[in-house]
């Protein structure tokens, strides 16, 4: 993984205002452990890669902090600060306590979710490797980069599935959807062998 490939998602994902604007806001939040994360990064690097503009096919910034306390109040609480804060952002900031997800995950999706020892293992955890991407500003001000897997899917448009948690069907149903926007992406099928 490349310094600068990892300079290069920087420079597409910091230039869109909704990435910058939960970046330069978050902070706000007092929350120790946040990354904004999947599509709102992965789309805006495949916006700029296929020439659309920015904000295209982007239907919210998932938002996810690690806080110990899975009460459903204590996430509330961060909900509502967080749509305060964000209220002026084009599309919903979806606020979400990874120390809960195995809570629900299973009504949601129909398999089991382990519970999340922190944000980068439920990151780990998409539905697709190109998926697997966070940021956040650490208490210097400087912007980190998750990247668990590197870049070559992301800057190649090649969307493969991640067989860690999600179910055959969450991939499918995302990846068709994916498509339909950006046509120039090249889906490789799930594999039985892959969950």
């Amino acid at each position: 993984m490349s310094r600068a490939d990892e300079a290069r998602c920087l420079e597409l994902v910091t230039a869109d205002p909704t990435v910058r604007a939960v970046l330069d806001r978050a902070p706000a939040l007092g929350l120790s452990d946040w990354w904004l994360t999947a599509g709102v990064l992965f789309q805006t690097v495949w916006n700029s890669l296929t020439g659309r503009p920015p904000g295209t096919g982007i239907r919210d910034a998932d938002f996810f902090y690690f806080d110990p306390d899975t009460s459903w109040a204590a996430e509330d609480a961060v909900i509502r600060a967080g749509e305060e804060l964000f209220a002026d952002l084009p599309v919903p900031v979806e606020i979400r306590n990874e120390a809960r997800v195995h809570l629900w995950y299973e009504q949601r999706f129909g398999v089991p979710a382990p519970p999340f020892r922190d944000c980068a293992d439920a990151i780990d955890s998409f539905a697709a490797i190109c998926c697997c991407y966070g940021i956040r500003v650490d208490h210097t001000g400087a912007v980190e980069v998750y990247a668990p897997h590197g870049y070559a899917d992301l800057f190649g448009l090649v969307v493969r599935p991640n067989p860690r948690l999600a179910p055959r069907h969450v991939y499918e149903a995302k990846t068709a959807r994916w498509q339909e926007q950006w046509p120039e992406l090249t889906v490789e099928p799930w594999a039985e062998s892959s969950g």
